[in-house]
């Protein structure tokens, strides 16, 4: 749809003239079957799919009430972002011969967050269709996967309500230093993982790349706060300071 093109084209800017030339583009509305089979109609043998699909009205199906009469949005928002994996996967398979990866995008659904709403639903429901997927596709060796990431952001982020307290928070519970900007790099060399070889007995998952914050209990204290630099580096540098102090 012309939507879907212009969300897609939003997103591409950052690439360069060479790097769109070395690409394929081709566009679907995941919410009409005829196009994804036209889709993968057009492809050769593919080896990893990454489902990153998202989408739920803003002025309905997020805010400060969980409640809304508008079902046509609570629905439209289930089928892009969560059942649109099962369609996906469905035509992806009869691409994957030998066997391959199918990874999914989703966002901490064991907790309710504020403002996140039916988002919210949508991803506890797609954690729970990648496990039923992984459990049928397991025989045609196709492993199916979601990466569960800390808040980052992106143009759909946008849309969250409230989205800068979110990132404020998670710096104040992550273990590990989080960047809503830089660790987007994170987030993805740990889809290429899944996507690659060396996961090839992980299935069903939902791997979290979120710097710990899921695992903690409360905001961290004082002396828990991530460094501002690394170990290694304050090592270093004493290192360094002693040896100067020798001369």
């Amino acid at each position: 749809s012309e939507r879907m093109k212009r969300i897609f084209f939003d997103r591409s800017k950052d690439l360069t003239e060479e790097q769109k030339a070395a690409m394929r583009f081709e566009y679907c509305d995941v919410t009409v079957e005829n196009e994804v089979r036209n889709l993968f109609s057009k492809t050769g043998p593919i080896d990893g799919v990454l489902h990153s699909i998202g989408f739920a009205n803003p002025k309905t199906c997020l805010g400060d009430n969980m409640y809304t009469p508008a079902y046509e949005d609570i629905k439209q928002a289930f089928h892009i972002s969560c059942a649109s994996l099962a369609t996906v996967s469905h035509f992806a398979l009869e691409k994957m011969k030998k066997g391959g990866s199918i990874v999914t995008l989703s966002f901490e659904s064991q907790v309710a967050f504020p403002y996140y709403n039916w988002m919210g639903v949508n991803k506890a429901a797609l954690e729970a269709l990648v496990r039923a997927l992984a459990r049928e596709y397991g025989r045609e060796h196709v492993r199916v996967n979601a990466i569960s990431a800390g808040p980052l952001a992106t143009k759909a982020a946008k849309s969250i309500p409230h989205f800068a307290h979110l990132a404020r928070t998670w710096k104040k519970i992550s273990p590990l230093p989080w960047d809503v900007v830089n660790d987007k790099k994170e987030v993805a060399n740990s889809v290429v993982f899944m996507l690659g070889k060396y996961s090839k007995k992980i299935t069903g998952q939902t791997i979290y790349v979120d710097g710990g914050a899921t695992n903690v209990g409360g905001v961290l204290l004082p002396h828990e706060k991530p460094l501002m630099r690394t170990p290694a580096k304050k090592a270093a540098k004493k290192k360094t300071t002693t040896k100067k102090k020798k001369a």
